[in-house]
């Protein structure tokens, strides 16, 4: 168990640095750019300074909206097929790919991510962060164990890939389901997908720590657990958040103080208090597509 720990880690920590190359002095939006509130707080998790800069550069690519697939013969509120028809037939250019690579191949890519309903950020040619996390999320729905590296099973399932598995069929249209065991996030509108991103999600390891909070130093203590269940979404915050257990970008609140919100480490295993976190560009994109009182299923269980 603690080989397949390390193993992930492994993939996670490779991918972060080679991330901070490849995505350097790219500049984002002006809040993005903007410094996290400052506060005294201490957490039980360190955030190694190569993640910090990898992960931050990602939200400074450009991610558009995700286009939908074509998708007029469904209903809206059906179940969406294990393999998705509607989609643009697609050739796959065959050349594996690397973290860093850049070129037409990339854009290629990046393109065809981003019309199946993820989230590359910008189709620019270069493998960054935000394609990688992409990636990361669309082997995870296609059964394909997530990594860096685009060789010829990653391109086969792009040629014919399948829809997400649909968690609560007889849901509403508009609605997100959590995916615990693939560690997933789906964003349906008109029972279609529309936005589909990696997560990392409560790391079920009890934990206690200390936070300097309303002025005082105090002790808190959890299960590090994210309850299934079903949710709606609730109150929300633009930009950085300071919560006593560390720092959530746009925030989505939807189970009292657990929320849908960006972060800094996203890695391959659930790691968070609680919350859903998100790569920050998805994060980024998600407040203006997902509105107040939308229902959010969770479902499911990570296997280590």
């Amino acid at each position: 168990m603690m080989r397949g720990r390390r193993r992930l880690l492994g993939v996670a920590g490779a991918a972060t640095f080679a991330t901070a190359f490849a995505v350097a002095g790219v500049s984002g939006p002006a809040q993005a750019r903007a410094a996290a509130p400052t506060g005294t707080i201490t957490t039980g998790t360190v955030l190694p300074a190569s993640a910090a800069l990898a992960t931050s550069s990602v939200l400074a690519t450009s991610a558009a909206l995700p286009s939908l697939p074509v998708s007029a013969s469904l209903p809206a509120r059906s179940a969406v097929p294990a393999r998705a028809t509607g989609y643009p037939p697609f050739t796959a250019p065959g050349k594996t790919l690397k973290l860093g690579a850049k070129g037409s191949v990339v854009k290629a890519l990046q393109a065809r991510l981003k019309e199946l309903g993820y989230v590359p950020g910008s189709v620019d040619g270069r493998y960054g962060g935000a394609t990688l996390t992409a990636l990361w999320a669309f082997q995870k729905v296609q059964g394909i164990t997530p990594t860096s590296t685009v060789a010829a099973r990653t391109w086969r399932a792009l040629e014919n890939p399948r829809a997400p598995k649909v968690l609560v069929p007889r849901g509403k249209a508009s609605r997100v389901e959590v995916n615990l065991t693939k560690q997933v996030m789906v964003l349906y509108r008109g029972g279609v997908p529309v936005l589909i991103s990696h997560i990392s999600s409560g790391s079920g390891i009890p934990y206690t720590e200390y936070a300097t909070w309303n002025g005082k130093r105090q002790r808190f203590s959890g299960s590090a657990r994210t309850p299934t269940g079903d949710y709606k979404t609730t109150w929300r915050v633009k930009g950085w958040h300071r919560s006593y257990l560390g720092q959530l970008y746009n925030p989505i609140f939807f189970n009292g103080g657990i929320a849908l919100h960006g972060a800094l480490s996203v890695p391959l295993y659930p790691a968070s208090h609680g919350c859903v976190r998100l790569p920050m560009n998805v994060a980024e994109l998600l407040p203006g597509m997902l509105g107040k009182g939308v229902p959010v299923h969770v479902r499911g269980a990570f296997r280590r």
